[in-house]
């Protein structure tokens, strides 16, 4: 069963499950916040007099006893209906404040734990990145665009996918092998619906890395393809500059590991299945569907969980096909 409660800050704690129609809880791996959402029926004879919702009240969500939402209502709309809706996110939604950053040998984790203390989050489990970035500068930029650009760096780097999420109530940095679910989705388990897209928009068969040489005076250029690749799909290049300080090895592991991460199709997937609470963006689910040949897991990069009343739970995946290396 969902439990739903507002928390006014002012000692009051109230249990919402009773008058909650709907909800739906939204995860995303890059870039958002989580939110909660709600419609609430107002004017219920069992609605005490006290009872009030402002904005940046607390909201807590569990299920079951599973700690499911942690977050502070943004937005609140009502009307002659006997409905509220009810909008809430989690603290990472403090992050799509804009500043500058300048950096220089920093991990992707020291980048979040930088930034969380800077604008007063709570910090969680934050793993360790390891990879050390040279130099990150930003100069009026989203906080979010900033951590996601440093664990770009990291994964182009080492191949390994960190996921950024509020884990209810504190801000939390895992390696995404470590959030792989033991469970499977497909024929005979939960999955009701689904669609299938292949692409070649993120593709690219040829990486060219430039390089400013300041003692020589010249730009190096560094340029690993595929030629069987080329022949078949056409040139698709991927350009980037590094900075002096990374070291020749160094572009030439970055040459590998983007064109193993790059060179292939890419395949996303989306299901519609039964309600699993422990799904969210940023974990990896198997997906087991003889129709399609599939037997395999994806990383789940956006995850809808909708609530009808108390008994109906159904939620949306988009998945992406990440098998580094595999091509």
């Amino acid at each position: 069963m969902l439990q739903i409660e507002i928390d006014n800050k002012d000692g009051f704690l109230w249990d919402l499950s009773g008058i909650v129609s709907e909800a739906t809880f939204k995860t995303a791996r890059v870039g958002q916040a989580s939110s909660f959402e709600m419609t609430l029926i107002k004017g219920g004879f069992y609605e005490s007099k006290e009872f009030k919702y402002n904005l940046g009240d607390i909201v807590r969500v569990r299920q079951d006893g599973r700690n499911v939402f942690y977050g502070y209502i943004f937005s609140i709309e009502s009307g002659r209906e006997e409905t509220v809706q009810i909008t809430a996110y989690d603290q990472m939604r403090y992050l799509l404040a804009n500043d500058s950053y300048v950096l220089s040998n920093v991990t992707a984790t020291q980048v979040v734990e930088r930034i969380g203390k800077d604008f007063g989050l709570k910090l969680g489990k934050l793993d360790d990145t390891k990879h050390v970035i040279p130099g990150l500068s930003e100069n009026n930029t989203k906080l979010l665009d900033i951590i996601f650009k440093a664990l770009d760096k990291t994964l182009i780097a080492t191949k390994k996918i960190y996921v950024l999420f509020d884990d209810f109530g504190e801000l939390t940095l895992r390696d995404a092998e470590t959030m792989a679910l033991d469970f499977s989705l497909g024929d005979t388990s939960l999955v009701y619906d689904y669609k299938q897209k292949r692409s070649l928009d993120k593709t690219s068969n040829k990486i060219k890395i430039v390089r400013d040489n300041k003692e020589s005076g010249k730009r190096e250029l560094y340029i690993v393809q595929d030629s069987r690749a080329i022949a078949k799909w056409g040139l698709l290049q991927h350009y980037q500059t590094v900075d002096e300080k990374v070291s020749v090895e160094k572009v030439k592991e970055m040459l590998d590991n983007l064109i193993q991460l790059k060179n292939r199709e890419q395949r996303s997937f989306s299901i519609d299945a039964l309600g699993d609470i422990r799904v969210r963006a940023g974990c990896y689910v198997s997906i087991n569907m003889e129709e399609l040949g599939l037997n395999q897991r994806f990383l789940v990069n956006e995850c809808t969980h909708k609530f009808d009343g108390s008994v109906e739970h159904t939620m949306s995946l988009e998945l992406i096909d990440i098998r580094i290396g595999e091509r």
